[in-house]
Order: C-alpha cells, then sequence, then structure tokens
C-alpha cells in the first residue's frame, strides 16, 4: 500500500492495499536488470556456432531450437520488461522472419551501454534522444551501402535463403533445402502492375511435416499434399490428367431446417423414399460425371451411397477437407469451387498431372501434382526424428520469409556482422561533431552495434579483442563487407564468401530494438496492483465449511474470506 503524507503530517492513501510501487533508480534497475537477462538467454545462439536450446514445458514437449523468437515464447517469460524484449522478438519474426535473435541481442545491448550512462548521471532523456539520431542515421548508412539485385537470380536467391538457414540445426543440407525453398516462393510471386518489386503470399505455401527419412528428403510438391486418404476402398488409389472438382457443400442428402416428420404406413412408401434418397445420391455423382471430373475434393462429407456410385464411376474422391487448403487447391490446380452441383460445367474443373494416395509412414496422404503453374504449392518437411522435423520447419520458415524480403524488396547487404560494424565506426565518426551529452549516447549506440559481430566471434570461440581490432582495422581501410566468417574463424570479405542477407532484415532489427530499448529507458516507476488472493466462490459459504472443520482460527479467517467475495 502506498501512503503520502499530505504537509500537514496527514498520511493519503492513494494506491490500492497491497499494490507494489518500485520508483525512480530503484524501477530502471529493475527493468534494465530484466531486459539484459532476457537477451543474455539467447545471446549464446546467435550464428552459425550458435548453441541450441532444449526448452521443456508444462506438459514435459521438448523443443530444441535455435530460433530467438520460438526460445523466448517457449520460456513464458514473467518480468513486465523480459516480456516486452519478447515482443520485439515476436514483431521481428512476424514483420521479417529473420534475424530474430540479432534483435534481441541488440536490445540487451543498448540497454546495458544505456546503463553506463544511468550510473554517471545521464538523464535517461538524453539517452533516448541520442539513440533515436544514431539509429536514424544507422538505417541511412545502411540504404546507402545495400546492393540492388535482381529478382530473376536465382543462384543469388539460393545464396540469401542459405545464410538464413546456415546458423539452424539444418545447415548440412541447407544447399537442397534453400533450392526448395526459392523454388517454392518464386513460384507463387505474382508481379504487381507497375512496380519493379513483386507480390508473395507465404499463405500459398503449405508446409507438411512428417519424421521420417532424413531432411534432404524434404521436397517441393508442384501441387498440394493432402493429410486424408481416399474415402472409399474401391475407389482407384492413382489418377494421371486428372480432372478435379472442388465442391464444398456436402455430398449427402440435406436435412430440413426444421424438425419435419413423415408419416409412413406401407412398406411400398418406405421403400419409394428409400430410393428417392438413392435417385438423389446419384443424380448428384452423374452431373460430376457429366462435367468430366474424376477426382472429387469435398470440404464436407460424402454419404457412403455416394462413395459407393463415385467408386463404380472410378473416381477418386476425397471428404473434410480444410476449407485453407480448398483454397490452396483452387489457386495450385485452377479449379473454382462449388457450391451448387447444379452449376457444375468443365470449365469449372482443375487439372493436375498425377493425383495419388501414397503411404507417407504410418499415415496415408493424397498428393495432387504436376500442375501447370500452380499458383499454391507445398513443401514436404522431412527428417529423422519429430524434433528435427520441427526445427527443419522453423528454418523453412525463416528461409522463405527472406526470401520473400528479397523478393518483395531487392535490396542485400553481406552477413558475418559486416553491416554492423561497418556502420558503427560510421556512427563514431559522425558524433564527433555533436555537442554535449547526446554525444556519449551515440557513441554507446555504436559500441552497442558492435556487439553483434562481437558475439559471433565469441560464440565460434575467436578470441573476441584481437577478432574486433582485425575487424576495425580492415574496415577502416575501406573494404566494407569485412565480417567474421563464423565456419572458418576468420575475418574475411562476407559478400565473397556468399554471406548474405536482406536490407529489409537488417532495418527491422535496428528499428525494433531501438524502440524496445527506449520504450524500458523512459520507465521511471513501476506500479504493480496484487493478484487477488482467493477464486471467487459462494458468498460466505467456503467460510463456514472451514469453521466446520474445527479449526477455530481458520473457520474465522474462512468466514471473513467469504464475506470479502459478496
Amino acid at each position: 500500500m502506498s501512503i503520502q503524507t499530505t504537509a500537514g503530517g496527514m498520511p493519503v492513501i492513494i494506491l490500492k492495499e497491497g499494490t507494489r510501487e518500485s520508483k525512480g533508480k530503484e524501477a530502471q534497475k529493475n527493468n534494465i536488470t530484466a531486459a539484459k537477462l532476457v537477451a543474455e538467454v539467447v545471446k549464446t545462439s546467435l550464428g552459425p556456432r550458435g548453441m541450441d536450446k532444449m526448452l521443456v514445458d508444462s506438459l514435459g514437449d521438448v523443443t530444441i531450437t535455435n530460433d530467438g523468437a520460438t526460445i523466448l515464447k517457449e520460456i513464458d517469460v514473467q518480468h513486465p520488461a523480459g516480456k516486452m524484449m519478447v515482443e520485439v522478438s515476436k514483431s521481428v519474426d512476424n514483420e521479417v522472419g529473420d534475424g530474430t535473435t540479432s534483435s534481441v541481442v541488440l536490445a540487451g545491448a543498448l540497454i546495458e551501454k544505456a546503463e553506463d550512462l544511468i550510473n554517471k548521471d545521464v538523464h535517461p532523456s538524453v539517452i533516448v534522444d541520442g539513440y533515436s539520431a544514431a539509429s536514424e542515421h544507422a538505417l541511412k548508412m545502411l540504404q546507402k551501402i545495400a546492393v540492388k539485385v535482381d529478382t530473376s537470380d536465382k543462384e543469388l536467391l539460393i545464396k540469401i535463403a542459405r545464410t538464413s538457414m546456415d546458423s539452424k540445426l539444418v545447415s548440412e543440407d541447407s544447399p537442397t533445402l534453400s533450392e526448395v525453398v526459392v523454388n517454392a516462393t518464386r513460384q507463387i510471386a505474382e508481379k504487381i502492375e507497375g512496380k519493379d518489386g513483386l507480390r508473395v503470399d507465404l499463405d500459398n505455401i503449405k508446409v507438411e511435416k512428417k519424421a521420417g527419412g532424413a531432411i534432404r528428403d524434404t521436397q517441393l510438391v508442384r501441387g498440394i499434399v493432402l493429410d486424408k486418404e481416399v474415402v472409399h476402398s474401391g475407389m482407384p488409389r492413382k489418377i494421371e490428367q486428372a480432372k478435379i472438382a472442388l465442391i464444398n457443400s456436402a455430398l449427402e442428402i440435406e436435412k430440413t431446417e426444421m424438425s419435419a416428420e413423415i408419416r409412413i404406413n406401407d412398406p411400398q412408401q418406405m421403400h419409394m423414399f428409400l430410393e428417392e434418397e438413392n435417385r438423389m445420391l446419384m443424380s448428384m455423382v452423374d452431373k460430376l460425371k457429366a462435367a468430366g471430373a474424376n477426382v472429387v475434393l469435398c470440404q464436407k462429407g460424402i454419404d457412403d451411397i455416394a462413395q459407393h456410385y463415385l467408386s463404380k464411376s472410378g473416381m477418386l474422391a476425397v471428404r473434410r477437407i480444410k476449407e485453407s487448403d480448398m483454397f490452396k487447391l483452387a489457386k495450385a490446380t485452377g479449379s473454382r469451387i462449388i457450391s451448387n452441383l447444379d452449376d457444375l460445367s468443365s470449365k469449372d474443373l482443375g487439372a493436375a498431372n498425377l493425383v495419388e494416395e501414397r503411404k507417407v509412414e504410418t499415415d496415408k496422404w493424397v498428393f495432387i501434382e504436376g500442375c501447370k503453374n500452380p499458383k499454391a504449392v507445398t513443401i514436404l518437411v522431412r527428417g529423422g526424428s519429430q524434433r528435427v522435423v520441427d526445427e527443419a520447419d522453423r528454418s523453412i520458415h525463416d528461409a522463405l520469409m527472406v526470401t520473400k524480403d528479397v523478393l518483395e524488396k531487392p535490396l542485400i547487404v553481406a552477413g558475418g556482422g559486416a553491416p554492423e560494424a561497418y556502420i558503427a565506426n560510421e556512427i563514431r565518426q559522425w558524433s564527433s561533431g555533436l555537442e554535449g551529452r547526446a554525444q556519449l549516447a551515440v557513441q554507446k549506440f555504436a559500441d552497442a552495434l558492435d556487439t553483434i559481430p562481437l558475439t559471433l566471434a565469441e560464440n565460434a570461440g575467436m578470441d573476441p579483442i584481437d577478432t574486433m581490432t582485425e575487424l576495425r582495422s580492415k574496415q577502416s581501410k575501406g573494404s566494407k563487407w569485412t565480417g567474421i566468417n563464423v565456419r572458418s574463424t576468420v575475418v574475411a570479405d562476407m559478400f565473397k564468401q556468399n554471406i548474405l542477407e536482406p536490407l529489409a532484415v537488417k532495418e527491422q532489427i535496428i528499428k525494433s530494438a531501438t524502440e524496445a530499448a527506449t520504450m524500458i529507458l523512459r520507465i521511471d516507476d513501476v506500479i504493480a496492483s496484487s493478484k487477488s488472493r482467493a477464486p471467487p466462490g459462494p458468498p460466505g459459504g467456503m467460510g463456514g465449511m472451514g469453521g466446520m472443520g474445527g479449526m477455530g482460527g481458520m473457520g474465522g479467517m474462512g468466514g471473513m474470506g467469504g464475506m470479502d467475495m459478496e
């Protein structure tokens, strides 16, 4: 409870009972420490030599990953300032997909460097202003050094996807995976009228994962894979040159809206009634046949009798397909989704070279592949165990996002901490022209940027001081793409080593990290209200039971609790 006294010495209670408040230096210190600790958690997983984390949730499910966003999402951070760091990684993940670890490491570094200044009595507002100015300058420098690329250059896109995967568990298989990723992304990319960038909607790439085989068995299916099986045992398991009908109504007799009653007083009538049902179902199948369909994919159910007629007609049918998959099927095969069978014509059918039911491990899945120019495709991810497949899926997500970033904004920079080191150098020189304490904050911003190459070096087991000295001396001689090749632990030109990253990712890292750091630094007062002690129960009831238990004191308290709740 926070009690303030007025000038006359009267106590004034402002906040509710049980509320905790920490002010000024104490609140800042608390928040800064929490933010730094969250950054520490992911720091060791940065870069190709970064380590993985094993996360076990409350149910005992295990996740093994080094994807910053996944780590922070799974560990369920409780501290409010820590949660803000988690939000940074989430926003970077949603926006550009890669660079989640870097953004949290950078935000942590910015906060840590600011702490030195706060301890020297530099006001947080001054630091915030310095950081904002420095980040704007950094973004300008990035724009200046970025290299424009040709989006039709497949080899280059593969290099960019590989860079994203090289820091992951799947780095050994990155050559095969990056080719799959680039082929998938280019297949679904659409041109925008009057603009040079492309539009890429990753919802059109369906990622199905199945443990078994090895990561290099991952394949791109030019069409859609459905995790369903063919509905009837009498149907063909494979149809070539498929004509596909997509139906989102049920192939069943619809029940009436209101509860209707049919009175039958003669066995003959019953027979006619059933015959009529059969005839209706048969006419549905006839309509499909007349349109020329030999594959029927239905979003809802298919009646047993309809299944029988479909299999007699030699059609392959799948039922209860997810709505999202129906849209993808329409994009992949070029067919129209039909609600009313009366409207079905041969123009509405889609085409695929092959529709086949295959056994994937223990499950039967239907593959619709060989579509002409599919605007929706499937990546089937395989791997030695479920954990490996999950991590491969996360890596593929990052690589897809990175390829999308480049296709939409065709500018790239080198990786390996090169742009960060270069910008840090530039900002230091620029800061000498500034006046007052803002200069200190700008220099600290440059130091924070240096933590990215520094952490890469540390994670690779290189000597941090020697490495940074060598990096700076080479950079100052004018080779701006000098970075740290973590694989061979040398300082080298990263552009020649084909370590390339989209400009969009680097920009997002700097923006998000700066915003999070400045937000945390501006907080000088934390007011936390208490959580309610007991869940609301029946008024007074529980209290009575407490009394009956024979523990006089407890019973009394129970009674009070009951009264409280009313």
